[in-house]
Parts: C-alpha cells; structure tokens; sequence
C-alpha cells in the first residue's frame, strides 16, 4: 500500500503510520534499527527502496528515505509518502521530500520518526559526503554507509575515504569484494605456506572496489601491489607458485590458477547493491579492517 501525504507535517505522518498499521495489523515489535537513506534527486530512489525493502527481509526496519525537493520555494514544505506492506519489505518506507529552507535541515525532519531504543543507520546510494560522521544525517547514525562506486571519480572518491574516515564508516565498495578476499584467503591458506612477495590486482578504472582490494592486500602482505588497467583479475605471487583469480568483466563464473595445480572454476557474479546493503547491515560496530584498507590504498603502486 502507498500513501502520498502532500503539504503534511512530522505529527500528521506519524498519526497516518499508527493508523496504517493499526489497520494491516502489522507486528512492528520486532524492527532491529532504522535506516535512513539520503539522496540527491530521484534518479535512484526506486532503486534504493527496492534494496532496502530486500535488506529488511533479513533486518526489519523503518526505511526513511530524505529527498529535497526545490530548495527555492519561498515557503518551506513537506511532502510525503508512506509505503506498507508489500510494498515496504519487513517494515515501513517513510519518502520525505524537503522543499524550501527545509531541504537544509533534514535531521530535525527525520528526527520524530527514528525507533525509539534502536539503532539508526544512515545510507548514501548515490555517492556520499566527504566526511558522513559530520553530515547532518550522518550524526544521527552509529553505521554510515557510502557508494563510492556512484561518483563522478570512484578512484578518488575510495582514495578520500581515508581523510574522512570515522569509526562506523564503511563503503558498498568494500562488501562487494567479500567473497574475492574470502577465496584469495583461504587459497593462500593451503600448501605452500609461503607469505607473499607481490600482488596485482588489475581492472576497470572506476571500479572503487578493486581500489580497496589493493589497499586491503597492502596492509597485509610484505612485498609491492600494483594496481593497473586491464583484464579483472588478482594475482599472489609467493616463492613457490603464483596465485591468480580471474573472471569475465560481465561474467559470473571466476577462474582460480595456480602453479602446477588444475584450475577451479567457481560462481562468482557482481554483487548487487542490495546484497551489498543486507551484509553491511550485519555488523553495526567499527569495521577495522575496512579502515586499514583504506590506509593501505596509500602504500599501493597504480600503472
């Protein structure tokens, strides 16, 4: 069910929430935090209440999405709409577009619809602030997640991480290479039990999340990480053989080699942005090796 709630106020919202559930008989109790998305223009908020609906299966939430509106109307106002149901995952989306001088103060809007005693975990699709601790949405939120890949510059925008960086910061970036660092640890883990001398990790360009891979391998290995252009793939280079993980750009099955050893095929598609979303919704304490990621970007050689 969609309600749109034109020219409304923060109490008229809630009274329509409580009526809405009351009605559907909807069980709320058991909402774990709330996630309030912040974006730019409409370009992606289908797209971002699609993921955060698929997210709420697996962590039910209250889904508040801010969108400002035209900042130059001379008075402010509040639009709204409401989605239950279906059409609200495990939970309930509140869309708030902010017209006017109220487009510059989206916290004190979002503030009377936070759960109360849950955590708030703020998210932005289409890129993110320089620094999310500092920004308005960003102080309400123990987690704050970013999307370096939507930027004009992903490569400088994963790169500005670091300076920005506060404890509950992670990136769409780093979770879509989970199940890379997950195979390339555990092949490195088997006979010979070498440490590794070099890693390459080559690619697309604008694509932050090998960025961070480097930055990841950086902080662990003693020895050079390139990162260059070209063919997606990673290779580990240690005394007794050479380590390499590949796969089609648009592919979904990767290839992993090794020296004198039969290669492995194994299911390994692009993550999407709401897989990406469910996972960092896991874990709503400080991501450590995310942030050393991040410093290692510093030490990695780019071709």
């Amino acid at each position: 069910m969609i309600v749109d709630l034109p020219d409304t106020t923060t109490n008229d919202i809630n009274k329509k929430i409580t009526g809405l559930r009351e009605e559907g008989g909807a069980i709320t109790l058991s909402r774990v935090l709330t996630l309030v998305i912040s974006l730019d223009s409409d370009d992606l908020l289908e797209d971002s209440i699609e993921a955060a609906n698929f997210a709420s299966r697996e962590h039910p939430c209250r889904v508040i999405v801010v969108v400002p509106g035209d900042r130059g109307d001379a008075e402010s106002r509040l639009d709204a709409q409401l989605r239950v149901g279906g059409d609200a995952g495990a939970g309930e989306v509140v869309a708030l577009r902010l017209h006017g001088e109220l487009a510059d103060h989206p916290s004190s809007v979002v503030l009377p619809f936070l759960l109360p005693d849950t955590p708030v975990v703020a998210w932005w699709p289409a890129g993110g602030p320089d620094v999310p601790a500092k920004d308005p949405l960003g102080r309400l939120a123990i987690r704050r997640i970013t999307n370096a890949t939507q930027c004009g510059d992903p490569m400088a925008a994963i790169k500005g991480r670091l300076e920005g960086y506060t404890a509950g910061d992670t990136d769409l970036a780093w979770a879509r290479i989970t199940y890379w660092r997950a195979l390339l640890a555990a092949a490195v883990d088997q006979e010979p039990h070498e440490p590794i001398t070099s890693a390459l990790v080559s690619g697309l360009r604008e694509e932050p999340s090998l960025d961070v891979l480097a930055g990841w391998l950086a902080a662990r290995i003693d020895g050079p990480v390139q990162r260059e252009v070209g063919e997606l793939k990673v290779e580990l280079v240690r005394g007794g053989e050479t380590i390499t993980l590949r796969r089609p750009q648009k592919g979904v099955t990767a290839t992993l080699s090794r020296t004198s050893r039969p290669e492995a095929r194994i299911p390994l598609a692009r993550r999407e942005t709401k897989e990406c979303l469910a996972e960092d919704l896991r874990r709503l304490d400080a991501d450590e090796i995310y942030h050393e990621a991040l410093q290692g970007i510093e030490k990695v050689q780019y071709a």
